[in-house]
This record gives C-alpha cells, sequence and structure tokens, in this order.
C-alpha cells in the first residue's frame, strides 16, 4: 500500500490494493468480457484525454449501474466495473481541480488588472478636478464679481 500513514487512502491506494490482493488471474474466468482487467483499464483511463473522461465515466457508471440491476453474480466482475469508474472519476476530479487552480489564478491577475485600472481612472479623474478647479479660479480672476 503506496497511501501508509493514516487512514486516509485516495481511490489510488484503494485500486492498487486491490489490483496487488486480488490479481487477474483468478478474475478471467468469470464476469463479462467486455470489461477490462484492472491494470488495462487503469492504463486506458491514465492514458486519456481530460475532455474524453467525462464520457468514459459516463460509460463506466452505466456499465456499473446496468451489471447492479442485473443481479451480475460475478463479485469480481462487478469489482473490476466498479474500479474502473472510481478510477476514472479520481482522474475527473483531478483534472477538474487543476482545471480550477488554472482559473482561479487567472482570476487573481483580472483582480490585479481590474485594481490597476480602478487606480488609474481614480488619478485621471483627480487630475480633471485639479485642472477644473484651476480652471474656475483662473476664470474667476480674469473676470472680476460686477457691482
Amino acid at each position: 500500500m503506496r497511501g501508509v500513514g493514516g487512514p486516509l487512502l485516495t481511490v489510488s491506494d484503494l485500486l492498487s490494493d486491490l489490483a496487488v490482493e486480488g490479481g487477474d488471474d483468478h478474475l478471467d474466468g468469470g464476469g463479462d468480457a467486455s470489461v477490462p482487467s484492472s491494470p488495462l483499464a487503469a492504463h486506458q483511463v491514465e492514458e486519456a484525454d481530460p475532455s474524453e473522461l467525462q464520457r468514459l465515466f459516463a460509460e463506466d457508471y452505466d456499465n456499473l449501474m446496468k451489471s447492479l440491476q442485473e443481479n451480475d453474480p460475478s463479485w469480481p466482475s462487478l469489482m473490476l466495473k466498479l474500479c474502473r469508474a472510481l478510477k476514472t472519476s479520481d482522474k475527473l476530479l483531478s483534472c477538474a481541480n487543476v482545471k480550477a487552480e488554472q482559473l482561479l489564478e487567472k482570476v487573481e491577475k483580472l483582480e490585479h488588472v481590474l485594481e490597476r485600472g480602478d487606480r488609474a481612472v481614480g488619478s485621471i479623474i483627480e487630475v480633471l478636478q485639479s485642472m477644473q478647479l484651476t480652471e474656475d479660479h483662473q476664470t474667476s480672476k480674469s473676470h472680476p464679481p460686477s457691482k
């Protein structure tokens, strides 16, 4: 087990434990032939384009739910389907987290740009107001009030 040191395990730890403890040899005899072995499924998920992960997860989830509704007697087959769905969801969440972090960085940069813009507009307003005051003062000197 890779994630030794506490009760918090990752999905990767669970999947690696299942692959080590379960092996693939005794799983080949039963279950759905369309479900690949755990290492192959993990490899397919790892190699998947992030834009394909949502589709892969939906397929894995639908496949698992269909098997559960059909009362598939092969628990190793169900376990492999569950593991594949978990692995795909783990990868999907990792990609979503990376994208969220990238988006947060962009929002922070945009906030800095907007703050600079606000300061520049404030400075321009101050300059215009001081110019207006100067003009008003000069106008009042050149046109003395008449009595």
